[in-house]
């Protein structure tokens, strides 16, 4: 699937996206920024437009480059890439390639990032899609730029290039006698000259088992200022003479403003009250002044009627189709012939409740005019966006502004907007002066957007010995991220039915494919357990993905499901798939305490090969964290809303995954470096919640059709799963 795809599907599933505006870069300003040194652009016709996003919106790069790489006189490497590191670890893996291929340490490696001033126009970092695609082109570039810089030394020394050898930032001359072998270093190579060249480059790349820096256990870039707190998240940016600010929201959602009296504000001293169409918020010299204030707001709005999550799904399914959503995504065979041949037969219907991203740093931008030209700090998996955001809003040209991503505190899909970064700017260009602005975290639960939730149908037909038949996929509203089955299905109808949602969503961790997989790996257990058939072998009965099945087996054999027997206290379930690259197999133990019916996971091991492994560490990272996010949807995150409101907008009423729900977790890894590498941020996540339901069938023989499986207490309207977490 090409980027552009993978950005439309993001916001097919609940956003939106306005096309981008042009990005303009002076040369010389460009060295003025950074000195002398060798830049490399790549300049063919392959150099990876649809990832840059060059073809599209008529977003037009200089015209000399379009990735960049600057070696410094003192041999430092400035790569830079529009891609936004959120926690996914990207700027060590990156960092990596480039070493890699440039033949450098890791350490002489700085990456910009995510700066729309000077990194090449980028759709955003989502669909975990670095890896694979960012990933190779700058692997081209470093590569590229190690064969100029074997040239330039070759110019030097009058000799062949071919005789020469670039190791650790040096061109040794492999044709001299190793003791008086002469060397130049990158930085003696390029000192002094201020070089840009444009590079078409069909240099072979170095292959997976020849790796060195990439494919190791590298620790994180920049790791020890995480560790100690001196990294600036988005929310610790300050600027001289900054103000603080707060935005009055509604009553309820689709609320429309009666009257408003600003006058106590107003008189608040260093309180400055700001007004534009129906944006009200203020500015002070500090937070708590401007919470205050804006307490001191007295406004009436009118909140219209609206559903409540007790009428949820009859609205999902009542509201849904019209158009090319009802035609079907994918047709094969005939279900309805299958059907009636099938011996085993289920039909089953499962929802998905909406959930909210929750990241641990909510929503902050500081906005900072001069002149007519505007610079934000923001947390953001899309600066460009941000940028043509605020450009749209505020009516000045994009050029007019530069947005820049300090690595913030998580996004998982959920930051994809510039709502804070446009109240901000807003702000600040009244005050005068610098505005910060941060979402409370009742805002952050109230007003940015949700998960999708859903209805998901699905009937199943198979032959008496397990063989799949027949297989009928209908996803009501939540997206159709992995919609499709991977098992081989003689006669399938895949379709997505898009709805009107009651609340605001759009993009979350992996999009709807935790939702589908949930859904189908449920299903499938259900027909293993008409036909009498062990989960496992069931599964690879009708598995002809080589890939699949190899991540199914090395996940049964750590955790050793031949011998894991369910009780009525003890369950054991397993679950997989595939989706972007990624394939994943979760084993899950559980344990339901007979008196109280909590359910607990003990363990979990999940077993992944997604190609050849940049870097182990942060792919087993990926894993960890993604299996205990995905417990939190599993067993007990819901969005509760009623009257236009947020019910649980805190972290004392929404549930999240605690270190007391943590079970020992295991991740095995599949290396395959004849593979090209792909991305892991995402689909590490699906295979959590249909393994713990799994095995909660295996020990209990019920069957729970609903994320959140087991809630504290069930939504309204909702049935009572008959199990708490």
């Amino acid at each position: 699937m090409s980027p552009r795809t993978e950005f439309e599907r993001e916001f097919n599933e609940g956003g939106s996206w306005d096309p981008p505006g042009g990005l303009e870069f002076d040369r010389r300003d460009f060295l003025k920024l950074f000195g002398s040194g060798l830049f490399v652009g790549l300049g063919s016709a392959s150099a990876w437009a649809q990832e840059s996003g060059r073809r599209f919106g008529g977003n037009a790069l200089p015209k000399d480059l379009s990735a960049w790489l600057h070696i410094a006189a003192d041999g430092r490497v400035k790569v830079f890439t529009g891609k936004a590191e959120v926690g996914q670890n990207i700027r060590t893996s990156l960092a990596q390639l480039v070493a890699e291929e440039l033949r450098v340490g890791f350490d002489s490696i700085e990456m910009v990032m995510g700066d729309t001033a000077l990194t090449p126009y980028d759709m955003g970092t989502f669909g975990s899609r670095t890896t694979p695609t960012m990933g190779p082109q700058l692997r081209t570039m470093a590569a590229a730029a190690r064969q100029m810089l074997l040239q330039m030394a070759g110019e030097r020394w009058h000799v062949d290039p071919a005789t020469l050898m670039a190791t650790d930032g040096r061109v040794l001359d492999t044709k001299i006698d190793i003791k008086t072998q002469r060397s130049v270093s990158y930085g003696e190579l390029t000192g002094g000259e201020n070089l840009v060249k444009i590079v078409s480059s069909d240099d072979a790349l170095t292959p997976a088992t020849a790796w060195k820096i990439a494919g190791t256990a590298i620790p994180k870039a920049q790791g020890r200022d995480f560790v100690t707190g001196s990294h600036a998240y988005p929310s610790d940016i300050a600027r001289a003479g900054m103000l603080f600010g707060a935005v009055l929201r509604p009553d309820g959602f689709k609320a429309t403003l009666e009257s408003i009296d600003t006058s106590a504000a107003e008189k608040i001293d260093g309180v400055k009250v700001v007004r534009d169409g129906d944006f009200t918020g203020v500015v002070a010299p500090d937070p708590a002044t401007a919470q205050r204030a804006l307490g001191a707001i007295q406004a009436k709005w009118n909140v219209p009627a609206q559903p409540s999550n007790r009428e949820l799904f009859d609205v999902l399914k009542t509201g849904s189709g019209n158009g090319n959503a009802e035609r079907p995504q994918y047709v094969a065979g005939s279900v309805a012939q299958a059907m009636d041949g099938a011996q085993i037969k289920v039909e089953e219907q499962y929802t998905i409740q909406y959930i909210a991203h929750a990241p641990l740093e909510p929503r902050a931008a500081v906005a900072e005019w001069d002149g007519d030209k505007l610079t934000v700090w923001t947390g953001t998996q899309r600066p460009f966006g941000v940028r043509d955001e605020l450009a749209a809003a505020l009516k000045i040209p994009a050029e007019n502004v530069r947005v820049m991503q300090p690595d913030m505190g998580a996004g998982y899909g959920g930051k994809h907007t510039g709502e804070a970064a446009v109240e901000a700017a807003r702000l600040a260009r009244v005050a005068g002066k610098p505005v910060k602005l941060e979402w409370t975290r009742r805002e952050e639960f109230s007003w940015a957007y949700f998960r999708p939730a859903g209805v998901i149908e699905i009937r199943a037909g198979a032959r008496r010995d397990g063989t799949l038949l027949a297989w009928e996929f209908h996803n009501y509203n939540s997206g159709n991220a992995g919609i499709g089955t991977p098992y081989a299905v003689p006669n399938q109808i895949i379709q997505y039915h898009a709805a009107d949602s009651p609340l605001r969503q759009g993009s979350y961790r992996s999009l709807a494919a935790a939702a589908n997989h949930f859904a189908r790996e449920s299903a499938m257990d259900s027909v293993a357990a008409a036909a009498g058939i062990d989960p496992l072998a069931f599964r690879m009965k009708n598995l002809t993905d080589t890939r699949l099945r190899a991540v199914f087996q090395a996940a049964a054999d750590k955790f050793g499901w031949e011998k894991a027997k369910s009780t009525p206290q003890r369950g054991f379930g397993i679950a997989g798939g595939t989706e972007k690259g990624g394939y994943v197999a979760t084993c899950a133990e559980v344990e339901i305490d007979p008196a109280s019916k909590k359910v607990r996971v003990r363990r979990v091991v999940q077993a992944w090969e997604s190609g050849a492994i940049v870097n182990p560490d942060g792919l087993r990272n990926q894993n960890s964290g993604a299996i205990v996010q995905g417990l939190g949807g599993a067993l007990f995150e819901q969005v509760l809303f009623a009257g236009g409101r947020i019910q649980n907008a805190s972290f004392a009423q929404y549930r999240l995954p605690r270190f007391s729900d943590t079970p020992e977790i295991e991740i095995v890894l599949l290396d395959r470096k004849d593979l090209p590498s792909a991305g892991a941020g995402e689909t590490g996540i699906v295979g959590i919640a249909p393994a713990v339901g799994n095995a909660i069938f295996a020990a209990t023989g019920i069957r729970l059709r609903s994320m959140p499986m087991a809630p504290r207490a069930a939504a309204p309207g909702q049935p009572d799963p008959g199990v708490r977490s």
